[in-house]
């Protein structure tokens, strides 16, 4: 049997167009992917623990300080958080 590959786009309908995924990233990881003027406001430690929530292709919804707060942002937005260690 040949692999297929799936796009992102279908990867993150498969199942569950509803599910996210919720991990912990450094504020260094943060800090690089943001353009300097969205940081303007925040004073963020590049060792910070985050947690950032994420669709099922990979693309990061949103960035907040502590797990409680990721995962109810995502139950807010009606969306099916699950952790990733």
């Amino acid at each position: 049997m040949t692999p297929q590959l799936l796009t992102q786009e279908a990867f993150a309908a498969l199942g569950a167009p509803d599910l996210v995924y919720v991990r912990p990233v450094t504020a260094a990881e943060i800090i690089a992917d943001t353009p300097v003027a969205a940081r303007n406001g925040f004073d963020l430690s590049p060792d910070q623990t985050l947690y950032a929530v994420h669709r099922a292709d990979g693309e990061r919804l949103a960035v907040l300080g502590d797990r409680d707060s990721a995962v109810a942002a995502a139950l807010a937005h009606e969306l099916a958080p699950v952790s990733v260690h």
